[in-house]
């Protein structure tokens, strides 16, 4: 891992250059576990930063910890005596639920804090907020408007911050995704994925990081609605590195063509309300339908991170058998529970690894 130490040394960043350090350490050198992945410190800010043996890790974690507590029903208190602040700038439904019971179920003590428990941005700097909960706390989560707040966050942190969710990328919606895939179909790579809807934070998270397992990506927008020029061009690199197919268009059904799994998302998101009648108009004929279903792969399944509304997909595709969006919703709490057992402690899955 290269460090640029004139950039932070100029910033005065000693405790992010601290942070670093261990981080260096234990990706060069590792630690004793029984497992080669070594991501005890760090940061979960995009699964672009990670390498795909790392999120296979993540994943193998997830059966791990979801085999052991769920169906073995064995008490595993890997989080005893730690703490997690849990900062939400919007409200959430899985996020925090995942977060706060899977933290609980490994022994750790989360905190639930919105704008109106904390002076966050308001009368404190997020810098101060940062370096404060880092004395106080063992990790952060944090659910903002801003990628560049949470990236503040971690540069000021000496503890691990993970993204909750922001406006560029929203990774531990990925985790579950992939989970959800991996149990359906026994394996991620060879699948072809089709998104249909908004250019998000949810599509750029797939974009960086599908290729790594050697899926297919199909993405259907509106014009004026596509995915950000510079996720474009790394899932294009992407895409030739790991020998994939990236396709963009503007029509759903040449994206849903001979595609295993169909994901969309909500066409408005918070912030955005807005806009809804504009991008109510622009996403005329983006619904999933049964009519979309039937160009795509005969085993197809359906995506999509909730919460939803019937523009987006209709009910009888929703309610179907192929549906797997309850069990997306429920991987939610296995694969955030992995991330922080994974970023907190030198936790080592028992189970066979899954084939990926």
């Amino acid at each position: 891992m290269l460090l640029n130490f004139r950039s932070l040394f100029n910033a005065g960043h000693a405790n992010r250059i601290r942070k670093h350090l261990v981080q260096c350490l234990c990706s060069r050198h590792g630690q004793p576990t029984e497992s080669p992945i070594q991501l005890k410190g760090h940061d979960l800010l995009t699964l672009q930063n990670y390498k795909a043996e790392e999120i296979e890790y993540l994943l193998w974690a997830a059966s791990d910890l979801k085999e052991r507590i769920k169906h073995k029903k064995e008490h595993l208190p890997l989080l005893q005596g730690k703490s997690l602040a849990m900062i939400f700038e919007k409200r959430s439904t899985r996020t925090r639920i995942s977060t706060e019971t899977g933290f609980a179920l490994l022994g750790g003590h989360p905190c639930f804090l919105t704008l109106q428990d904390i002076h966050l941005g308001i009368n404190e700097s997020i810098m101060d907020t940062a370096r404060v909960l880092s004395t106080m706390t063992d990790a952060i989560l944090a659910r903002v408007y801003k990628q560049g707040d949470l990236e503040m966050l971690a540069q000021e942190a000496t503890i691990p911050v993970i993204n909750g969710l922001s406006d560029f990328d929203h990774p531990i919606q990925i985790l579950a995704d992939y989970l959800t895939l991996q149990e359906h179909y026994g394996s991620l790579k060879g699948l072809t994925l089709s998104w249909i809807g908004d250019g998000n934070n949810v599509l750029n998270s797939i974009m960086l990081s599908a290729a790594k397992f050697g899926m297919d990506l199909h993405i259907a927008t509106p014009k004026g609605f596509e995915p950000d020029p510079m996720v474009i061009q790394i899932a294009e690199d992407y895409s030739r590195k790991y020998c994939t197919k990236l396709f963009l268009t503007t029509n759903p059904l040449e994206a849903a063509n001979g595609a295993n799994v169909l994901i969309t998302d909500t066409w408005i998101s918070m912030g955005q309300e807005e806009e809804k009648q504009k991008r109510l108009k622009a996403f005329q004929g983006y619904q999933i339908t049964m009519e979309t279903c039937k160009v795509a792969a005969p085993d197809w399944t359906f995506l999509h991170c909730l919460p939803r509304k019937p523009e987006e997909v209709d009910d009888e595709v929703f309610y179907s058998p192929q549906s797997l969006v309850f069990q997306e919703a429920e991987n939610r709490k296995w694969t955030i529970t992995a991330v922080m057992a994974s970023l907190l402690t030198d936790y080592s899955p028992q189970l066979q690894k899954p084939t990926f």
